[in-house]
């Protein structure tokens, strides 16, 4: 893609996506004897490749969490799984709008 916009646009799709999915895995494993939560970041990345001038070439990072693990060797942490997924699906909708606002001023733009 050529386009900025709908490059750093795409690309942090691509990002959000994979953390609702490593959260809803997360919230599914809640009660397993001991599972490690895993978070994602992509955000100091996709900021980086921006500024060179290639969002596409952004980084999505899979990495354990760093919570504290309870008696059973479980570390995910319910109510911040629930926070970072309200969070996540925000962030996306947010996207999806500008995605939809650029592809409406391309539209002007060619005479519908």
């Amino acid at each position: 893609m050529d386009d900025l916009t709908i490059s750093t646009v795409h690309t942090a799709l691509r990002g959000l996506t994979q953390r609702q999915k490593v959260i809803a895995n997360n919230i599914a494993n809640v009660e397993t004897p001991g599972f490690v939560a895993q978070k994602v970041s992509f955000e100091d990345s996709l900021r980086a490749a921006i500024t060179m001038g290639s969002p596409q070439s952004a980084n999505v990072a899979i990495e354990a969490s760093d919570h504290y693990a309870n008696v059973n060797g479980n570390n995910v942490q319910l109510d911040d799984e629930t926070m970072s997924l309200v969070d996540t699906g925000l962030q996306y909708q947010l996207m999806v709008e500008a995605m939809n606002a650029k592809f409406g001023l391309l539209r002007t733009a060619i005479g519908k």
